[in-house]
């Protein structure tokens, strides 16, 4: 789903906590909305007022207003997303999921979801939060369940935690985005290479510590 335009005042402040949507399926971008996993993480959706924005921006509202999300809508949110990953990564792992998280992701796959519409309203739901939740849940469900699950990949940079849907012809796609990672790869590349043009008696000697291993 394409990313929908937020109006200036409502966009976060700080650009690292703009959400991606690289992933290529509603779960895998919900699971984008804690960054950096193996660092620091940086959660995205720290608001009721932020998962909102989300809801708003994976074109997931129900409706021309904004979806009103209450303090145990954001907590079970984020309970799910976990949940969502951990069985994600398992079954990339060819491991077998967690019970609890796979009742989980089940259980709020169970709910009714956004039904969709015909018109300028996309989807119209009782509860729009817990539908949308639904949503993502059920193409959580789709994708571990189905032949896609082969295609999703975690990014190549080990410092990144987001994981994508590799649609590429030849399946041979490494970053998350090359806006993203694969521009940093290219910049550590270069600069790895004229590091070993301006110092060649250096560039193989395995004790100089800029070399990587």
């Amino acid at each position: 789903m394409s990313s929908t335009p937020v109006p200036a005042d409502l966009a976060p402040v700080d650009p690292a906590l703009a959400f991606p949507f690289i992933g290529g399926r509603p779960c895998l971008d919900f699971v984008a909305t804690l960054g950096k996993r193996y660092a620091t993480p940086l959660e995205r959706i720290p608001d009721a007022d932020a998962l909102s924005r989300w809801f708003t921006e994976a074109e997931l509202a129900a409706g021309d207003e904004p979806v009103r999300v209450t303090a145990r809508d954001l907590a079970e949110a984020r309970v799910l997303r976990e949940a969502i990953h951990r069985v994600l990564r398992a079954a990339m792992d060819g491991g077998r999921p967690d019970a609890a998280d796979v009742r989980r992701v089940n259980d709020v796959a169970a709910r009714p979801d956004l039904a969709p519409q015909l018109g300028p309203v996309h989807w119209t739901a009782r509860q729009p939060a817990r539908a949308a939740l639904a949503t993502v849940a059920r193409d959580a469900v789709l994708l571990v369940g189905g032949p896609l699950l082969e295609r999703v990949k975690k990014c190549g940079n080990p410092g990144c935690s987001l994981l994508f849907l590799d649609d590429s012809q030849a399946r041979r796609r490494r970053w998350c985005s090359m806006e993203r990672c694969g521009n940093l790869a290219k910049v550590a590349g270069y600069r790895s290479r004229s590091r070993a043009t301006s110092n060649p008696s250096r560039a193989g000697d395995p004790t100089d510590r800029r070399s990587t291993t």
